[in-house]
């Protein structure tokens, strides 16, 4: 039985759930988001590449998930989700194959906010929705530091709370990633060593207030390496650290928002340029109920390194309903020195080349 099987059979059985129990609901929901791109530069003798990205659509990461709650009295809820990921152009799952790779937790919630525990999302990752117009999809800050829009940790609890316009969370892990397949948060770091107790332990937090007319945020990231972890992403030695610090804002105004911020790293597992600075300003405009348009500028500097690039990007979308978009995006991406970044999730570009990308695709959320 394959991963396809499983996940039909969990939907199958929690309609059956919905269905008995008066004082439980539980939801499928998901998005598919397929696209075509055509990229320049993708490889160090200057090809051209034509194709259907896997990793993330224009507008959405596909995926398919379970989410469920059950009143439990005087305002106390049991509460769950699992959420896979997959990429619709192939239909194999995500996130290195995980049944649930990008999120699988249980919890319980009250008016005091909400406590899980499993694979959360960092609060890192919470602090940009609202302050990064494009989004965690082609083309956009991902591109820069794939860890932004795949921050999820295993092993870990989480708490969410919220009083007005403010919100707030903070999240702990016993050992981050257990996994050495899936992208940037797959380090085989698992952790949870009874010879070594700080080995691959993570925790984040976050606050940020969200107006009508303006909002602010401030997050932190901070993990831990450990013995066998991947060396291309951070610290091999738990004794070594890797931190994220992001603060950002927004203001908006007539049918503007007007969105950017920073990000600082410290990576102490890269001894040729441990600091680095993130910094990206965008715009959002909506000219009607069924055109928005957004456009990004960002560049990333590996201070020490000698090693920076320089991002651009323009989206177009078209909104049939709530549910169906079409859009048309647009890319460059500067490397300078031996920066070889892509402007593609998941695609290749020669050291030192500028790569220009084209993107179209169509979004279907259910």
């Amino acid at each position: 039985m394959n991963n396809r099987h499983i996940v039909l059979g969990l939907g199958l059985a929690f309609a059956g759930v919905s269905s008995a129990s008066a004082q439980s609901n539980v939801q499928v929901y998901g998005s598919a988001d397929v696209s075509i791109e055509r990229l320049s530069n993708a490889n160090a003798a200057g090809a051209s590449l034509t194709r259907m990205p896997s990793l993330s659509g224009g507008l959405m990461p596909s995926r398919v998930g379970f989410r469920g709650v059950e009143e439990l009295g005087n305002g106390l809820k049991a509460i769950f989700v699992l959420e896979s990921g997959f990429s619709p152009d192939t239909g194999v799952m995500g996130q290195g194959n995980r049944l649930f790779g990008r999120q699988a937790w249980v919890g319980l919630a009250g008016n005091w906010g909400q406590v899980t525990v499993g694979r959360n999302y960092s609060m890192l990752f919470g602090s940009f929705p609202d302050f990064d117009v494009m989004g965690p999809v082609q083309y956009s800050i991902g591109s820069l530091d794939a860890y932004l829009p795949n921050s999820r940790h295993d092993n870990s609890i989480a708490y969410r709370g919220a009083s007005g316009a403010l919100s707030y969370g903070a999240t702990y892990s016993l050992g981050r990633d257990a996994s050495a397949a899936g992208g940037p948060t797959a380090t085989n770091c698992g952790g949870e060593l009874a010879a070594d107790s700080r080995a691959c332990r993570n925790w984040s937090a976050m606050m940020k207030y969200e107006g009508a007319a303006w909002g602010v945020v401030g997050a932190y990231d901070r993990y831990n390496g450990g013995p066998g972890a991947a060396a291309a992403f951070g610290p091999t030695s738990s004794a070594l650290s890797d931190s994220r610090a992001h603060v950002g804002g927004y203001v908006k105004f007539y049918n503007f928002k007007l969105a950017g911020g920073v990000v600082h790293r410290d990576n102490e597992g890269n001894a040729r340029a441990p600091k680095s600075d993130l910094s990206y300003l965008g715009i959002s405009y909506s000219p009607s109920l069924v055109w928005i348009i957004d456009a990004q500028l960002a560049h990333y500097d590996l201070r020490n390194g000698g090693d920076r690039a320089d991002l651009a990007a323009a989206r177009v979308q078209y909104v049939f309903s709530k549910r169906t978009s079409v859009y048309l995006m647009a890319g460059y991406l500067n490397n300078d020195g031996a920066a070889a970044i892509s402007l593609s999730a998941g695609g290749s570009v020669g050291a030192g080349l500028v790569q220009k990308g084209l993107l179209t695709g169509i979004k279907h959320t259910f």
